[in-house]
């Protein structure tokens, strides 16, 4: 099967996104969004958030490019389960404000994580 690095989605009336079931298994461990570097949001599995960035934002105490990359990833931050039944994630209001998103989106894979955007 080949991988699928792209998709697209309108969320429902719950601010909920479908994951496709492609990727699901991806997304068993959790699913942590946060703000991105621009106007769009990151999308990683839980087991990529801990394991790698987790780790990059831990760096020295006195660096302010690692203080500016926790509180551009830390804030607003959620982290949550992916419904199994159906492939959905809830995210919040405050998130898809940020990034400009009403109900069209598209979601591109960024090597580990996801870039999930406003389809305009």
């Amino acid at each position: 099967m080949a991988q699928v690095d792209y998709f697209q989605r309108r969320l429902d009336d719950k601010r909920r996104l479908t994951i496709p079931t492609e990727l699901r298994a991806e997304f068993a461990s959790g699913v942590v969004v946060t703000r991105g570097f621009q106007k769009y949001l990151h999308v990683y599995p839980k087991h990529v958030w801990d394991d790698e960035v987790e780790q990059r934002l831990k760096g020295d105490i006195l660096d302010e490019r690692i203080a500016d990359l926790n509180v551009q990833f830390r804030m607003g931050k959620i982290e949550s389960d992916m419904d199994t039944k159906q492939g959905r994630v809830t995210l919040e209001q405050h998130l898809l404000d940020y990034a400009g998103i009403d109900k069209a989106v598209s979601c591109v894979r960024v090597g580990k994580y996801w870039r999930l955007m406003a389809d305009n």
